[in-house]
């Protein structure tokens, strides 16, 4: 049966007799599909987001497994995540199949060998109660199925994410994600509404645990790494907002100890760096518990 992510759109069946504009607007209404076809899937989005925190809090790791434009949706969002949320690189991982060469050019066949996923499986080494990812459109190539396969084998809870109903993937996930897209403009570039719903969905599992996990107050990321110009101006905006402090204050707490949140607390509660930080520790690291 061919799946739905290769099927024709009668709608842009006529898309090469346009215009620059008109093939703009054509893809454009397909893409407004996007966002409502992911909405119906929110009750399986959350239920990961829940279980994806429960994991990490408990001493787990989470990694994507994709191929192709979904391996590389894996790896960016995965990427974003110590500068934005200050956890280590391991915390959260990607992998593509084909390795490092796959993420700037097609590696042929790569998707197809179960070979690279047990490699990739072995790099990672899953452990009872990691959570593992595997992203795809069609939900089908065995590079996929096998590292699903293996992470069940390992006690991990495993999650599909797919456009494709009919997805093998399916039988090896605890949580099947699968927004219902329809044909693509271009048929079979799954790189086009299948990439935007992945990578839409791959932003709500990853940011919705850092959030559950502490690592926002109200809707700041108080975890960032202040690592250039940009991030110190941030950082000290959010100090100044949460604190009611001006700038030059928050700059100067900021100075002394290079963390949000500890400056926050300093601020708050007008206590040292090192009763800030116990404050911290004995909330779990969760500001909201430390000043309200």
């Amino acid at each position: 049966m061919l799946s739905i992510t290769e099927s024709a759109n009668p709608a842009t069946a006529d898309i090469d007799l346009k215009n620059g504009a008109e093939i703009a607007k054509l893809i454009n209404d397909e893409d407004k599909k996007v966002a409502e076809a992911v909405s119906e899937v929110l009750p399986q989005i959350g239920e990961a987001i829940d279980k994806i925190a429960d994991s990490l809090r408990r001493g787990g790791r989470m990694a994507y497994f994709g191929s192709g434009t979904s391996g590389r949706l894996g790896i960016l969002d995965a990427s974003e995540m110590p500068p934005t949320y200050g956890i280590s690189p391991e915390l959260i991982q990607a992998y593509i199949s084909g390795g490092e060469k796959a993420i700037r050019q097609a590696v042929e066949n790569a998707e197809d060998s179960a070979d690279l996923a047990v490699a990739d499986m072995q790099k990672f080494n899953p452990q009872k109660g990691d959570v593992v990812v595997a992203i795809s459109a069609s939900g089908n190539p065995q590079y996929g199925l096998k590292v699903l396969e293996l992470a069940r084998q390992k006690d991990c809870l495993t999650i599909a994410v797919t456009s494709n109903p009919e997805a093998k993937f399916k039988e090896f996930a605890d949580i099947f994600i699968n927004p219902i897209l329809g044909a693509e403009a271009v048929t079979g570039s799954s790189r086009m509404k299948s990439g935007t719903a992945q990578k839409m969905i791959l932003n709500m599992l990853s940011s919705g645990a850092m959030i559950k996990l502490g690592k926002t107050y109200h809707n700041y990321m108080i975890d960032l790494e202040i690592t250039n110009q940009k991030l110190q101006q941030r950082a000290v905006r959010f100090v100044h907002e949460i604190c009611g402090v001006d700038e030059k204050t928050a700059a100067k707490v900021l100075a002394k100890v290079k963390n949000v949140k500890t400056a926050c607390v300093m601020i708050k509660k007008n206590c040292s760096k090192e009763q800030a930080e116990k404050m911290l520790e004995e909330n779990g690291g969760i500001l909201r518990r430390v000043i309200g």
